[in-house]
């Protein structure tokens, strides 16, 4: 597999990423994606506290001794989580390497930076990625429509959104949204990305730390079984298609405002999803991809699947129609 900028920049073998997930990045996964090769995140906000995280952390350090990262989304509320005290515990913990997202994170930059640690920006729009760059991250995640979770209000697809950042920057992007397998990443690079980010693919993997009924849901599921709550109050998040996302689009698109989804909606109902395996506890973020996924391997056979599969398209099928042309 061909050495990219964001290989070089992050001192990974393979163009690959876990970016951060809510719940289910913990020491378990990411220290697998570690050791196939990859950079995984652990998510800051998965655990309770600062103290927690440092724990976790070390933790993974106990499974690894591969780069990683932490995950810190950075997101409105009235009562936010201490982010400056998650900063200090992931600078004090030794940790290199930073994925960001949700907010501006201009203000934790230059602490960051201090101390050496690189940031990787996850975006969903190319003004958004060309602030990042300019405010001085690392590198940039562009989310495609396509993605779990957030894909933010413009709802352009990746076919379009990649080359579109990856003309207006200098600096590596990752192409993140509907990514399974080798032909997503040839597919990323030939649209000037410096690598991929996959989030439902590594969910449904062996490692991942959630009910297995979950991973078999995906499984299941196409690429059509996904809800998009949150529409009308444009704050979009891509979620599993169950009896309860249903519910909160239906209560939304007749009226409703959040005050009346807001106790479908609470993240212990998504986390009892994970724990117990029960799938109408509450909602959970996927991606259209799950349409492209169908067994539940290894994190090592993922990546291995990925990169091999890559260098297949390009060695045996792009290079030899180059040179018959």
């Amino acid at each position: 597999m061909p050495t990219t900028r964001f290989c070089e920049t992050f001192g990974v073998r393979h163009p690959i990423v876990q970016g951060g997930m809510q719940w289910v990045g913990r020491a378990e996964l990411v220290s697998a994606v570690a050791e196939a090769g990859a950079l995984g995140f652990l998510t800051a906000l998965t655990q309770p506290t600062p103290e927690a995280l440092v724990k976790e952390i070390a933790r993974c350090r106990e499974m690894t001794d591969r780069p990683f990262g932490v995950n810190l989304t950075i997101l409105p509320s009235i009562t936010p989580p201490p982010y400056d005290e998650y900063r200090r515990a992931i600078i004090e913990s030794g940790v290199g390497i930073v994925e960001t997202a949700g907010s501006d994170p201009e203000e934790h930059l230059p602490e960051f930076r201090a101390h050496g640690v690189k940031v990787l920006h996850k975006c969903t729009s190319v003004r958004h990625a060309v602030k990042a760059e300019r405010i001085g991250v690392d590198a940039v995640s562009i989310d495609g429509f396509e993605c779990a979770g957030h894909p933010g209000e413009d709802d352009i697809p990746g076919l379009v959104l990649i080359p579109a950042t990856t003309r207006r920057l200098s600096v590596p992007v990752i192409a993140s949204g509907g990514f399974t397998d080798g032909r997503g990443l040839v597919a990323a690079l030939a649209l000037g990305a410096d690598g991929i980010s996959m989030g439902t693919r590594f969910l449904c993997t062996e490692e991942a730390p959630v009910h297995r009924r979950v991973k078999e849901r995906i499984v299941a599921h196409t690429e059509l079984d996904t809800e998009l709550i949150f529409r009308p109050l444009r704050n979009t998040a891509r979620v599993a298609s169950n009896s309860v996302s249903r519910e909160v689009v239906g209560v939304l698109a007749d009226g409703g405002d959040f005050t009346d989804v807001r106790e479908l909606v609470a993240g212990r109902r998504g986390r009892k999803v994970f724990e117990d395996g029960d799938l109408d506890a509450g909602i959970w973020s996927v991606g259209m991809a799950q349409g492209l996924i169908d067994d539940i391997p290894t994190v090592h056979e993922v990546v291995q699947r990925v990169v091999t599969q890559a260098e297949t398209l390009i060695t045996e099928h792009l290079l030899p129609a180059c040179r018959r042309e």
